[in-house]
């Protein structure tokens, strides 16, 4: 399942918003993307605006590294910040999605809902 918004702001808008809400949610950008330039770089062209932030708390990566070393494969979280035929959207993957796929441990679980929450948060106040 994904969780996305669309919003009436332009993609630079959104990615400011995003950056700031991730902020003052507690959480920090490691590094994003733009796919449109990455891909115009190699030859190919994307005709649509599109940005992936990775974003992490690192108290909870630590934490629920901690439990299990096998869920690095799902770190960080990531939001895009998208256009689509014409409107831009800011999107996840749910974590509770991502991480049941490389755990089954509730503890883990029920840390990717307290993540999902705030992710979630995060995309409405910037949206």
């Amino acid at each position: 399942m994904l969780y996305k918004k669309q919003t009436s702001k332009s993609i630079e808008r959104a990615f400011e918003d995003v950056q700031a809400s991730v902020k003052g949610h507690g959480f920090g950008m490691l590094h994003y993307y733009d796919f449109r330039k990455t891909l115009a770089d190699k030859g190919f062209d994307l005709p649509n605006e599109c940005l992936v932030l990775e974003v992490c708390n690192p108290r909870q990566a630590a934490e629920v590294l901690g439990m299990d070393m096998s869920v690095n494969m799902a770190l960080p979280c990531r939001i895009s910040i998208y256009e689509d035929h014409g409107k831009t959207y800011i999107g996840m993957v749910p974590p509770t999605d991502q991480l049941s796929l490389v755990s089954d441990d509730a503890r883990i679980a029920e840390a990717a809902r307290v993540v999902e929450h705030t992710m979630r948060e995060i995309i409405d106040s910037a949206a």
